[in-house]
């Protein structure tokens, strides 16, 4: 019997996915926090979650309809959905960076991805540990 291990992990492989790209573009945001005109963005994890789980991801992906298509190279699970953040204060430049709502928005993000890091690890260990006989 076969066991894939997007069954064995279920939704955590694709979260520790969304995570990952979520502390870049929050990392991307404290870096701008001086740049004038620049937009925060942020990504609806729920949301994002739901639609790859959902397989909404594969409504936007482009297909190969021939064999003499050239790949895209980019899966859907590659592309995620930015929205712009609402600034709770706007600046005069222009930026709506944050920066106190950045930083406590990635440690957050930050935490939430050791928590689902520990538990596919967890996970995994359980299967090897149970290939082993153990």
């Amino acid at each position: 019997m076969k066991i894939g291990f997007d069954a064995a992990l279920g939704p955590h492989a694709e979260a520790l996915k969304l995570r990952s790209a979520r502390t870049e573009v929050l990392a991307r945001n404290i870096a701008h926090a001086d740049t004038p005109g620049y937009l925060a963005r942020d990504i609806d994890f729920r949301a994002e979650l739901a639609r790859r789980l959902d397989g909404g991801a594969e409504a936007g992906r482009l297909r190969t309809t021939d064999r003499r298509h050239l790949p895209t190279g980019a899966t859907a699970s590659d592309t995620v959905t930015l929205k712009y953040r609402t600034p709770l204060m706007p600046s005069f430049d222009g930026n709506t960076v944050d920066t106190q709502t950045e930083q406590a928005a990635f440690a957050a993000n930050n935490l939430q991805f050791q928590a689902a890091l520990q538990f596919v690890n967890s996970r995994l260990k359980g299967l090897l540990g149970a290939i082993n006989g153990e």
